[in-house]
């Protein structure tokens, strides 16, 4: 355990509105804009062969609004997750991905009963005479498709499937997707307006374009521009390790402290076994670190890497970084493995920090050492609290984190380890009064 003092140099300005706050508000405007457009190029140029076929068509224009929007969350657009988060990004994308089962399932069922008033037949009759046409069919192969991947997405399914399998399923979205949009093109009725119609290709060519960018085009750049490759592998416990990473042009890598990468170690693990781990070190321009637990086969095999073996890496990811910050002063906390961004955001800190890092036992504190060091040179105060939580020992109820940092009301909070501690740190934080633009807690992973 260290002093707490003076920081070493005077913290950034900060910005006048939350960046967070900004980018929503960035995000959900332009959101709004475009559905404003497309529901008066409806309402002007949208009017179907009957009401029910109207309908049909409006169900269908805002199921293809929400995949737009959906695809244009997990763009992985820099901007938007540096300040939002991919965690939050990816939660509103599974919300939204019902909303859009709902949607489509609607389309579906106007589409059949309007057409089986205009033909006055069975609707059973009007569907198999839809699935015969290529438009029909195509539309009928997306949208269950659509439906299948919902399914296994509610929690007590997607709990039983491997991350593996269910991203291998999730993967049939871009088949549905194509299908949908070959659909709307062999449909052409959507608009009768031309300028109607060139504005929604438009906006479809937008967030494709996003898209591929964000998850295509600017991970390969990368790749090839600064050429990753393992440095150093370092046992940091019996089931933890550090892995060095080193490359070209890393200085230009625009990676900041409490950020994370997927990891891929191409001819050492299969090309789909990808990790997101944490930054354990502060960027410094010549190399990169991780720091994972041995909780999988792929993590579990990071000690035996070759130093040489090359790494694919995308990223960096994340709205856990400092520039986030509102308070001259903050207040890190930290379970178990969850250390790793906390110890990096330690070593970029130069305003009056303190350190909570709970863990079982002290023999659990990885990268202690580190840490004691670290926070002598940031003249910061790091509290070890080791125990299994019970009575006598709950530093993470709101009484006892207010004994150990009394004046956390006027400190950013950083939280990162096991959910259910930091749903609990983050439960406790606001029964003591603390803002929730004060707050950041970040959950590291790709589903």
């Amino acid at each position: 355990m260290t002093g707490l003092s003076q920081p070493m140099s005077p913290p950034a300005a900060r910005p006048i509105a939350p960046p967070v706050m900004l980018a929503r508000a960035a995000l959900w405007a332009a959101v709004g804009f475009h559905l404003l457009v497309v529901e008066v190029m409806f309402a002007l140029y949208g009017t179907g062969k009957n009401g029910i076929l109207t309908a049909a068509k409006f169900f269908g224009l805002h199921a293809a609004l929400l995949m737009m929007l959906q695809l244009t969350l997990i763009a992985r657009i820099p901007w938007l997750d540096r300040r939002i988060g991919m965690d939050r990004l990816t939660a509103w994308h599974r919300w939204i991905g019902f909303s859009l089962l709902w949607t489509v399932v609607l389309h579906g069922s106007f589409v059949v009963l309007g057409y089986s008033a205009l033909d006055d037949a069975a609707p059973w009759t009007t569907f198999f005479a839809l699935a015969a046409v290529p438009a029909g069919l195509l539309g009928i192969c997306a949208a269950a498709i659509i439906v299948g991947i919902a399914s296994v997405s509610f929690r007590f399914l997607r709990r039983r499937l491997s991350y593996e399998v269910w991203h291998g399923i999730h993967m049939c979205v871009y088949l549905a997707l194509l299908l949908g949009m070959v659909h709307q093109f062999l449909e052409g009725t959507t608009f009768s307006s031309p300028v109607a119609t060139l504005y929604w290709w438009a906006l479809w060519a937008l967030v494709l374009g996003a898209l591929v960018g964000g998850r295509v085009i600017l991970p390969l750049w990368r790749n090839h521009y600064h050429q990753f490759r393992v440095a150093a592998v370092v046992p940091e416990s019996d089931d933890v390790v550090s892995v060095h990473v080193t490359g070209r042009h890393l200085d230009r890598l625009p990676a900041r402290a409490g950020q994370f990468m997927i990891w891929r170690f191409p001819g050492h693990n299969r090309w789909w076994q990808a990790n997101p781990f944490s930054l354990s070190a502060a960027p410094n321009g010549r190399s990169l670190r991780l720091t994972a637990k041995a909780v999988g086969s792929t993590s579990a095999g990071l000690r035996h890497l070759p130093v040489g073996t090359r790494v694919f890496a995308e990223g960096p990811y994340g709205a856990f970084t400092s520039i986030h910050q509102t308070k001259p002063a903050r207040l890190l906390i930290a379970g178990g493995v969850g250390i790793t961004p906390v110890r990096s955001l330690l070593e970029e800190s130069y305003v009056p920090t303190v350190v909570l890092y709970r863990v079982p036992d002290l023999r659990d504190a990885v990268l202690l050492a580190e840490l004691e060091a670290l926070a002598r040179e940031r003249n910061a105060l790091l509290r070890v609290l080791p125990g299994r939580t019970g009575p006598g020992n709950a530093p993470f109820e709101p009484q006892g984190l207010y004994a150990l940092v009394p004046d956390i009301q006027h400190r950013d909070v950083y939280v990162c380890g096991p959910p259910r501690m930091t749903e609990a740190v983050v439960k406790s934080l606001k029964a003591l009064g603390v803002p929730g633009i004060q707050i950041h807690a970040e959950r590291f992973a790709l589903a």
